[in-house]
């Protein structure tokens, strides 16, 4: 079985062989593990089964100072999704960032459709998709598409959470002018990778706190998960074979079986300080699986290297039995977290995770 093969599989909950696993690693542990193996590439080195694939880059030429007041100088565009306008400034803590909001003193439904939205509907976008897909393939690696912070996290990015939850509640036309909008550009993106045959595509969108909803579950199901849906109906129709993968941080218990109803396939990141992947598994496990379930709040800055091999291993006894787990930290790995724990995680995975 292909290391593609074997991944897909266990998200399918279809057999695999072993237990897949990931890690994003942030700037400061991206150094040390240069330092550490003189390698410069940690997906390759600890063979990641899957890779992102990227629109080619836009030649667009916009303004976007014109939606801000007062910007810092030493502001810059939202480093990992740079095109929809948002910038921000650095943070107080290694590469945190504070996010500025473009659309924040806007007052009509006009002023929001003549923004300069992302052109990733241009044809010139999408010339080497296809090709992209086929030489991951080619290099046994799934092919992945990343349209997480799919409508409600961009959409605050763009006007502010306190903004947009107001324009929800008390300027509701104004508000739908926007989530329309961007709803519309995932359709259309979300169509044109599933045709160009990405194996996931990842959506989502963080609605909770790590206690619960951070709105109430049936304002999410009126606002959220109509628009939500369409764009799964959309992947599905375009190839029913693409898996659909949702992120949500914190504790989203009340939605999950809505998610299970229009159709995601993967809940990442199952987040144990909020959420117990046992109990998620035994209720969920015959209709999702889980990507996540090792704490970036707890075991893997706080454990020991032992603890941290207990806990690989219990998560692939409790949640990967039978398939259906690609086992993760919660989130990307921050500078606290010890380099030997990685390593432990690593190790643990391959010595357990053999069905």
């Amino acid at each position: 079985m292909t290391r593609r093969e074997n991944f897909l599989r266990a998200l399918r909950r279809d057999n695999p062989q072993s237990v897949p696993f990931e890690f994003d690693l942030c700037p400061s542990q991206l150094e040390t593990f240069k330092n550490k193996t003189n390698s410069v590439d940690y997906k390759t080195y600890f063979e990641i089964p899957f890779r992102l694939v990227e629109l080619e880059p836009t030649v667009m030429k916009r303004d976007i100072s014109p939606y801000y007041r007062n910007l810092p100088e030493n502001a810059k565009p939202l480093s990992w999704n740079p095109e929809w306008g948002v910038y921000t400034i650095p943070g107080s803590v290694a590469h945190f960032e504070e996010m500025q909001h473009p659309m924040e003193h806007l007052k009509t439904a006009d002023e929001i459709l003549a923004y300069p939205f992302p052109d990733f509907d241009q044809p010139y976008r999408w010339q080497d998709m296809e090709n992209k897909v086929a030489r991951l393939h080619h290099s046994d690696l799934a092919a992945v598409a990343f349209l997480a912070n799919t409508v409600f996290e961009i959409a605050w990015y763009l006007r502010g959470m306190e903004n947009l939850l107001m324009d929800i509640m008390d300027n509701s036309e104004f508000a739908e002018v926007l989530l329309n909008k961007i709803t519309d550009i995932r359709i259309d993106a979300a169509e044109k990778f599933a045709r160009n045959g990405v194996d996931i595509i990842m959506l989502g969108d963080d609605v909770s706190t790590q206690l619960n909803m951070m709105m109430a579950p049936d304002l999410w199901r009126e606002v959220f998960k109509p628009r939500l849906a369409k764009i799964i109906a959309v992947i599905k129709k375009a190839n029913p074979d693409t898996l659909i993968y949702y992120h949500g941080d914190g504790n989203l218990q009340a939605i999950i079986p809505d998610l299970i109803e229009i159709g995601v396939e993967i809940l990442n990141p199952v987040q144990p300080e909020c959420m117990d992947p046992v109990f998620i598994k035994k209720q969920y496990g015959n209709k999702l699986s889980f990507w996540g379930t090792i704490g970036t709040q707890t075991i893997f800055p706080f454990g020991t290297p032992t603890e941290v091999e207990m806990k690989v291993k219990e998560m692939i006894e409790k949640v990967g039995s039978g398939g259906g787990l690609v086992l993760a930290p919660t989130h990307v790995l921050e500078p606290d977290v010890p380099w030997e724990n990685i390593e432990t995680f690593v190790e643990s995975v391959k010595k357990y995770g053999t069905y």
